[in-house]
């Protein structure tokens, strides 16, 4: 089954202190373009996350966030560093009393302005646990996103059999006009030399020319390698995973021969349906794109 690199995916951990959130969001993209945004506490573990995202989404343009929401007594009660407190107050005595400065007459205020005396929660150091529960997280959120790439992934394939079916038939349906064209083109020359210019000409002549344009607008090659290129874009289709640029190259193979069938074809409705099928190829075009 392909797959499809756009995706959605989002896992949630509720801690007694804390909730640890996590979204994945992919877009389609010729390689891994990551983009993160992680909560300070978790930075230290961002190659670790980075080579996870890479090795089990592999293309697309990512989008992953990492961020914790504290429960409401958490967020309003910033800690403090007591034993710098402590530090600071006996170094500030010490030196008011060895040069005669006044002692603060706010100490509290004082002590709470000095660095490094609040701590910012996010800074404390990760525990291994509440790592291993974010890592837990971060794979759910992962296989979230997975599975939507392969629902994706079921409606791309439905799409792109529908489109090939389309084209199928447009080739069968330009069979009838193939033989309608050289009758007409025949008739023209003649008419053309008859009436228009009203000389004699040689009949055997004409015929020798006649057979070598047609040969020149001959398409049965071109009608036969979109045929193969039809069945081969439907086989590589059922290979499954990772056949994202394989069709891509196909569709392009598909696009030149329609181009070419466009060129020799001489024939109105024969024109027509060759624009049908470049509508029907472009969609395939536009969403092959998005597949793995």
């Amino acid at each position: 089954m392909i797959q499809s690199m756009t995706g959605y995916g989002k896992a949630v951990a509720e801690l007694p202190d804390k909730k640890i959130n996590v979204e994945i969001k992919s877009l389609n993209s010729k390689a891994m373009d990551l983009s993160t945004r992680i909560a300070p506490a978790y930075r230290e573990k961002e190659m670790e996350i980075r080579n996870e995202i890479a090795r089990t989404l592999e293309r697309g343009k990512v989008d992953f966030s990492l961020w914790v929401e504290k429960k409401e007594a958490e967020q309003l009660a910033t800690p403090i560093n007591q034993e710098l407190v402590n530090a600071y107050y006996k170094r500030i005595k010490e030196i008011s009393d060895a040069t005669g400065i006044p002692q603060p007459a706010d100490w509290f205020g004082t002590l709470l302005r000095l660095p490094d005396v609040m701590l910012k929660n996010e800074m404390q150091e990760l525990a291994e646990d509440e790592w291993q529960a974010a890592h837990q997280v971060m794979e759910e959120a992962l296989a979230h996103l997975v599975e939507f790439r392969k629902q994706e992934g079921m409606a791309l394939e439905k799409k792109f059999r529908e489109k090939i079916a389309n084209i199928t038939r447009l080739l069968a349906e330009v069979e009838p006009y193939e033989k309608e064209r050289v009758t007409k083109i025949k008739e023209r020359i003649t008419d053309a030399l008859e009436k228009t210019l009203s000389v004699d000409y040689d009949k055997n002549r004409l015929e020798q020319e006649l057979i070598y344009y047609i040969e020149k607008l001959d398409i049965n090659e071109e009608k036969q390698r979109l045929s193969n290129h039809l069945t081969y874009f439907i086989s590589t289709l059922e290979a499954g995973y990772g056949q994202g640029k394989k069709l891509g190259f196909i569709a392009q193979e598909m696009g030149r021969e329609i181009n070419t069938l466009g060129s020799k074809s001489n024939h109105a409705e024969m024109q027509k349906i060759v624009v049908q099928m470049k509508d029907e190829l472009e969609q395939i075009k536009e969403q092959v794109l998005n597949v793995m």
